[in-house]
């Protein structure tokens, strides 16, 4: 990480800030702004960990800080140390720790052994803005608390970033849930992740689960996460890109003003929309956006020189032909719908799936406008597959949607995901 002191701005100063908030020393807002009360917390939590008041966040400084953002630490065994005693001292429960230390002997453990201890906090934040950077922390948070979660890289982007895919559950159903095809829909990363490690956390705490039990449906289905299908494109909409990048994205813009930058961004950060790049209909997509006047790389619309031009979509497609998905929900926003359909073609048991998940989440079971229907990840996915796969859009109002819809949108989505995942 970088050294960030007083009048340092940007992603980083926010992942700083999240972490002197989770460690309790920092109580303001998250505003990646490294201003008095930053540098007040930053020498509040250097004096306590034995670090030089300094008030700059160097190496030294971000190595006490890191584990915050990862949701874990490790500490060396002491006479009498036991999960629950541990669980106590630090604020957390000892089904949580034994999950993470599945190796060890609650009833023998080694004086003087390692043991990871999660925090009591959740890994996944839901009021900062995201970034690739923020979720790599969260990936490797959520595989060491989880080790039942396994964590599976099924490509790379343009700027080198990996794509994730986050997998857990043991049952022969596989589903797959994705979101971030588009940069400025980033709200729907956390959304997705937080699904994800709430229903772990349930499942290790011996917890219900959306009204059911989180043992029986882990035994039952396979859960397949992809948080960021996009992450250069979310990094650039949340100013986490280099100068060199932002400016080439800029300069593609610069072709299309009437579109906000980089609030208006969708495509990737060369300029290919992932979710117009799949082979269903690419040639109508094309004509139709063409027609709209996206002829070139564009903040959003424009369907690249071939199918699969998007290296994500390319990794998404990939990846899903190795799989057996019975179900697959892509992640958008805004407008509150449900989209089941690829042109007229509905797959046995998407109807009555979309209208369970209308019931549970009040959206709307819908049609998908006849210009915005083709290349799209459902649309393939229902082509090649001839089974259930929706567009789920989150949320409304103007792109990226505001944290403040989060706990609404995550009420209705949580349920609608947890229909996905069952067998009807």
């Amino acid at each position: 990480m970088e050294t960030l002191r007083f009048g340092s701005t940007g992603n980083n100063v926010t992942l700083l800030q999240l972490a002197l908030a989770r460690a309790g020393y920092y109580k303001f807002k998250i505003d990646g702004i490294f201003g008095t009360r930053t540098l007040n917390a930053v020498r509040r939590f250097q004096s306590s960990n034995g670090l030089a008041p300094d008030g700059i966040a160097g190496p030294n400084t971000w190595d006490k800080a890191e584990k915050y953002l990862y949701g874990f630490f490790t500490l060396r065994l002491r006479p009498g140390d036991t999960f629950f005693r541990l669980a106590k001292r630090y604020g957390t429960t000892a089904d949580a720790i034994a999950a993470a230390n599945p190796g060890m002997d609650p009833s023998n453990l080694p004086v003087g052994g390692e043991i990871i201890v999660p925090y009591g906090f959740p890994v996944t934040p839901t009021d900062v803005p995201w970034s690739s950077d923020l979720l790599e922390y969260v990936v490797r948070g959520l595989t060491v608390r989880y080790p039942f979660i396994q964590l599976e890289t099924i490509g790379q982007t343009p700027l080198l970033k990996p794509i994730r895919v986050l997998r857990m559950g043991n049952g022969r159903r596989e589903v797959f849930i994705n979101a971030a095809h588009h940069a400025n829909e980033w709200i729907t990363s956390p959304l997705v992740t937080d699904y994800l490690e709430s229903f772990a956390s349930a499942y290790v705490n011996n917890r219900p689960f959306e009204g059911q039990s989180a043992a029986s449906l882990f035994a039952s289905v396979t859960l397949y996460v992809a948080p960021m299908v996009n992450p250069d494109g979310v990094d650039l909409v949340n100013g986490a890109v280099s100068r060199e990048a932002e400016n080439a994205a800029r300069r593609i813009a610069d072709d299309y003003p009437e579109i906000s930058f980089p609030s208006g961004w969708k495509a990737n950060i060369r300029g290919v929309d992932p979710n117009l790049s799949y082979p269903a209909g690419w040639d109508e997509a094309k004509a139709i956006k063409f027609e709209q006047g996206f002829t070139t790389p564009a903040p959003r619309d424009f369907v690249g020189d071939a199918p699969l031009a998007a290296p994500e979509s390319r990794a998404v497609c990939d990846f899903t032909r190795t799989r057996d998905f019975a179900v697959t929900v892509s992640y958008h926003t805004q407008g509150e719908e449900i989209y089941y359909k690829y042109l007229d073609k509905v797959p046995e048991g998407a109807e009555e799936l979309a209208k369970k998940m209308a019931e549970v989440s009040g959206y709307a079971a819908a049609d998908v406008p006849f210009r915005s229907g083709f290349a799209g990840y459902k649309d393939w996915f229902i082509q090649d597959y001839d089974r259930p796969g929706f567009t789920v859009e989150a949320g409304r109002g103007v792109n990226p949607l505001p944290l403040s819809q989060y706990p609404r949108i995550r009420e209705e989505n949580f349920p609608l995901m947890t229909v996905a995942l069952s067998d009807v």
